[in-house]
């Protein structure tokens, strides 16, 4: 056998070693992130009795400072998400995941010893800067991978989110029974270990010949977007994928909230849910996306997946029990494949040395959007809960969500009419 073709044996091997390493380091990261959501509205309630603000705190009142939690950590998404991006680009992937790594553990040890309310904001704060690592993760994607199997391939990521979504949320809910703040150690625990397994075995995926010089004028999150504003084709693409992630926000902003409330599960009943629907999305996600991509391409699955989300919104919003919950859990878990498909549409229409830049543009855009949704969400929970209005409807942040959602096809049918097409053709 000639050195050649060993080089092209070897090539593909290396390539596919690099993407299940990247996938672990993911999963470590989103077990970090899934254990500390079923016990989160515990945790408020007891900093703030502790600081004797607002003495027995109710769960709309702990729904309403949690989704300004999730505002600032949104925030500094949009701001590091640029940043992390394009300092990728130029240094590589390898170093910047692995210290936004360390900086989640650091962050989950200052949310385990939070005396207060401010110090909570603090470790929002700083995970919002490290959780912008996804910008990386995706463009480490895109570099081991062949532009054809992009899509399939974020929808990877996608698994890894749902395995850490198993996992995670199943050890908060478990060890959140015992104490409010013992999942927050673990977190940490399981980003540390994370970087660690980093540290040792993840390999560079950017060779140095394909770097590009780091640009702060890009480097910020309307720079980011600026780049691609005369790609507008992309630019729709990217904002299709905001709006949708808009909606999506409705999940993690107010399911530890609502589910108690509506279904009267406990802290663990809420971890046992979650972990459950991280089953669904890798089962999804891993499997199922890759085949509905390669039969129907990326816009059949974009318009049928994002029509699946606004029904899953709109059954959620009436919802009489936790077993009609988790009936419609299974359906929800495969609303998100337009996500993956938008995300590889944009990635094919654009070079290798951008790919850093495309994804920290994306998350900026994601952020911007998602700034408004924690806080508009919670709020309509906390406001049809607590009295506020005449009638009570817990399900109220599902209804806008469903709204939202239904926005998607405006930038996204742009895009279309503009030209891009998918692995289906342009007649898909």
């Amino acid at each position: 056998m000639s050195k050649a073709s060993v080089k092209n044996t070897a090539a593909p091997a290396a390539g596919k070693r690099a993407l299940a390493f990247i996938l672990i380091t993911v999963g470590m990261d989103v077990v970090g992130i899934g254990i500390i959501i079923p016990v989160l509205p515990e945790l408020i309630r007891d900093v703030v009795g502790e600081q004797g603000e607002l003495g027995q705190v109710s769960m709309g009142e702990a729904a309403f400072i949690g989704g300004w939690l999730m505002f600032v950590y949104a925030f500094m998404q949009f701001l590091s998400a640029p940043v992390l991006g394009n300092l990728s680009d130029r240094f590589g992937r390898r170093p910047v995941l692995l210290i936004s790594l360390g900086v989640l553990a650091i962050d989950y040890v200052i949310m385990a010893l939070a005396p207060t309310l401010f110090w909570l904001f603090v470790g929002r704060i700083l995970s919002g800067l490290a959780g912008a690592s996804f910008v990386t993760a995706y463009a480490y994607i895109a570099d081991v991978s062949p532009k054809e199997k992009r899509a399939a391939n974020f929808g990877l990521v996608g698994m890894a989110f749902g395995v850490g979504f198993i996992i995670g949320p199943a050890i908060g809910g478990l060890l959140g029974a015992i104490d409010p703040r013992l999942p927050f150690w673990a977190a940490a625990a399981a980003s540390f270990a994370g970087f660690l397994f980093g540290l040792f075995v993840l390999p560079e995926s950017l060779p140095p010949e394909k770097r590009r010089a780091f640009e702060m004028k890009r480097a910020n999150p309307v720079g980011a977007l600026r780049h691609f504003w005369g790609i507008k084709p992309v630019l729709m693409l990217i904002l299709a994928g905001a709006i949708l992630e808009f909606a999506m926000q409705v999940y993690p902003a107010v399911w530890a909230y609502y589910t108690p409330v509506q279904f009267g599960w406990s802290t663990a009943d809420v971890g046992v849910s979650l972990a459950a629907f991280g089953v669904l999305i890798a089962v999804g996600e891993g499997f199922i996306l890759r085949v509905v991509l390669a039969r129907y391409g990326e816009h059949r699955v974009i318009i049928s997946s994002t029509i699946l989300a606004i029904a899953c919104f709109a059954a959620y919003a009436v919802a009489p029990n936790g077993t009609w919950g988790y009936i419609i859990l299974v359906f929800s878990a495969l609303s998100g494949f337009g996500s993956s498909g938008l995300q590889g549409l944009a990635s094919n229409a654009v070079g290798e040395s951008e790919q850093g830049e495309l994804n920290g543009a994306v998350m900026s855009a994601t952020a911007i959007v998602a700034f408004a949704a924690p806080p508009i969400t919670t709020g309509l929970f906390s406001i049809f809960t607590g009295g506020f209005v005449p009638f009570y409807f817990p399900g109220a942040p599902f209804v806008f969500a469903a709204l939202v959602a239904c926005l998607v096809f405006w930038p996204y049918g742009v895009a279309r009419r503009l030209g891009i097409s998918d692995s289906a053709g342009p007649g898909s």
